[in-house]
């Protein structure tokens, strides 16, 4: 009987652990959704696009960097602002994705990370063989 009860117990452990797991693991999780999902999220989500040509102003002061990410697909436009320091080569950006969430008194979106995705300069260059 003392046995049985110890693999219950195991078992019990086993399940409460397995929910705690699953549990942080779906809260840690930050979507990509569409510029209106973002206005209407209650957590942190991903938002990506194009940078709108002339529309980045960076403070150096007070390092924040304020630009217009425009969609691809429905020419919808959102503005992000991110506390940080301006990443390298973004203007040159192909595409930038924005995690953060969606600050309705300011009418922005408040990124707490950028991921900048710059041209390959190596994109377009032919690759020569060995001894041709």
């Amino acid at each position: 009987m003392r046995r049985r009860a110890w693999y219950l117990f195991g078992a019990l452990l086993l399940a409460g652990f397995a929910g705690f797991s699953f549990a942080s693991f779906r809260s840690n999780l930050t979507p990509y959704v569409s510029y209106a999902e973002a206005q209407r999220a209650e957590r942190t989500v991903q938002v990506a696009g194009a940078l709108e040509p002339g529309s980045a102003a960076y403070d150096s002061v007070g390092t924040a960097l304020l630009f217009t990410l425009r969609d691809p697909e429905s020419s919808a436009t959102l503005r992000v602002r991110y506390q940080g320091l301006k990443p390298a080569n973004f203007e040159e950006a192909i595409s930038i994705v924005a995690i953060g969430r969606y600050d309705a008194a300011s009418a922005q979106f408040e990124a707490g990370k950028l991921l900048v995705k710059c041209p390959s300069k190596y994109q377009g260059s032919e690759v020569k063989e060995y001894g041709s």
